[in-house]
C-alpha cells in the first residue's frame, strides 16, 4: 500500500532573472513500511521536494498524498500522520531531555500525564531513560540526534522523514543510528524517508532508492537493482553507481547543501 504518492508534483520560484523551475515534476510512490533512500546531487530538488512533502512549501504544480490526504488540500491532516528531524535538529539546550520530550508531547495536544508518560516511553525506546533529567547542552552529538528523533516521533506518525540525520557524528553514533531506524520500521511499521549524502548509509539502511537530478526522478529500485543495471554489477559499489546515473560525484557529506 503507497503511504506516499505523488504525479508531477513540481515547484518554480520567481526571481528578478526569471523563474527557476526546482522541482519539474516529481513522480514518486513509497509504501507504508519501507525505508525509502532519496538521492541526488546538489541542486537536484532533494531540499524542495522534501519541503512540499512535509508542508513546509506549497506545490505550483502536480499533486500529492501523504498517508492518505492531500498534500494541498489538506495540509493539518498530513501534519498530524508525520514527523519530521531536520539536518540541524531543533533542542532548546536550557532546559533537559525529559522537559523538552514533555513540552513536544504537549505541542500535540497530549494530556499532562500522557505527555509525561510518552517521554519515559519514548526515552526507553531510544536509549535515553538515563540522560532525561540532564541538560539538552551536555549531550553528546549521537545523544542529541536520538532526542531529535524520539522529538519526531512524539505523536507515533505513520511516516518519519529523516533530513541528514547522521551528519557530523562519529563512526559509532552513526552505526547506533542506523540501528534505530532499523528498529523504528522492524518494531513500529513506521515509513521512513531518508536523505542523505553518506552513500554507505543509503546502500546500508533503504529497502529502496530514489535518485533525483534536474528536478525531476532519473532512476529508482533496490540498492541491488540500481547497482546491477547501472554498475554492472549488484557487488558495484552505489558511489560508482551514482555516477553513472547522475554524470556527477554526490556532494561530500559534510558539504552544506544547496537549498533547491
Amino acid at each position: 500500500m503507497a503511504i506516499i504518492s505523488t504525479a508531477g508534483l513540481a515547484r518554480s520560484f520567481s526571481t528578478k532573472r526569471g523563474t527557476v523551475e526546482a522541482v519539474r515534476g516529481i513522480d514518486l510512490t513509497v509504501r507504508a513500511g519501507e525505508i525509502l533512500g532519496f538521492l541526488g546531487p546538489n541542486g537536484a530538488g532533494k531540499t524542495t521536494t522534501l519541503r512540499m512533502l512535509t508542508t513546509l512549501l506549497a506545490p505550483t504544480g502536480g499533486a500529492a498524498t501523504v498517508a492518505g490526504f492531500d498534500l494541498a488540500r489538506e495540509p493539518a491532516e498530513v501534519r498530524r500522520r508525520i514527523g519530521y528531524v531536520a539536518q540541524s535538529g531543533g533542542v532548546d539546550p536550557y532546559v533537559s531531555v525529559r522537559e523538552e520530550l514533555i513540552t513536544q508531547a504537549r505541542l500535540h495536544r497530549l494530556p499532562k500525564a500522557e505527555a509525561a508518560h510518552r517521554a519515559e516511553e519514548l526515552a526507553q525506546d531510544l536509549g535515553l531513560t538515563e540522560l532525561l533529567d540532564r541538560t539538552c547542552a551536555a549531550l553528546s552529538g549521537g545523544q542529541r540526534r536520538r532526542l531529535d528523533i524520539a522529538m519526531g516521533l512524539t505523536h507515533r506518525p505513520e511516516v518519519l522523514f529523516l533530513d541528514e540525520p547522521t551528519t557530523g557524528l562519529d563512526p559509532a553514533s552513526r552505526a547506533g543510528l542506523w540501528d534505530l531506524i532499523r528498529r523504528l520500521r522492524d518494531e513500529h511499521g513506521t515509513t521512513v524517508f531518508l536523505t542523505t549524502h553518506h552513500l554507505d548509509e543509503a546502500d546500508e539502511l533503504s529497502d529502496r532508492l530514489v535518485v533525483v537530478d534536474g528536478g525531476v526522478v532519473v532512476a529508482e529500485g533496490t540498492p541491488a537493482a540500481l547497482k546491477s543495471e547501472y554498475g554492472g554489477s549488484p557487488d558495484a559499489s552505489l558511489q560508482d553507481t551514482f555516477l553513472a546515473i547522475t554524470g556527477r560525484a554526490p556532494a561530500p557529506a559534510d558539504a552544506v547543501p544547496v537549498a533547491v
